[in-house]
């Protein structure tokens, strides 16, 4: 193993502490992902963190992913209840995934209750902010050293 993970951030994220902080806190996206980078330097996980507006982009960041990557976190975001496309290809990845929201899901619109993903994740992490990030990274650390 090389422990290696992407952290995979779909619409909107990069608005961080910038939109709905009701929702999502004022962390701005760029401390988030200094926040991360501190933790899996800490756990000595190497770490790629993505994000992307587009869905055949993080299609394509899943399907890359496969080959150089031991597990993924992943925020799907609005994609979360609309694209079969990355449910697919998370589902042929075939290593750990986390499923994260910084909300949670389930306490929101009734259309946001619905995960095309869920299915096929190892697990989820819903409604902790910003911290559910720190929290994944110590799981996906553990999965990938098959402690968890």
């Amino acid at each position: 193993m090389n422990n290696k993970i992407i952290i995979i951030n779909g619409p909107n994220l990069n608005l961080l502490g910038e939109r709905e902080q009701s929702q999502y806190g004022s962390l701005k996206f760029d401390e988030l992902k200094e926040n991360c980078f501190k933790k899996t330097v800490e756990l000595k996980i190497n770490a790629e963190f993505f994000q992307s507006n587009i869905e055949g982009e993080i299609v394509s960041k899943i399907q890359e992913a496969r080959k150089s990557f031991d597990g993924i976190i992943i925020n799907a975001a609005g994609f979360t209840h609309t694209s079969v496309a990355i449910r697919d290809a998370l589902d042929i990845f075939k290593k750990p995934i986390i499923e994260l929201h910084i909300s949670n899901i389930y306490k929101r619109e009734e259309f946001r209750h619905k995960s095309l993903i869920s299915d096929v994740v190892t697990g989820g992490i819903f409604g902790l902010g910003s911290d559910g990030y720190i929290l994944a990274i110590i799981s996906m650390e553990k999965m990938i050293k098959n402690e968890n």
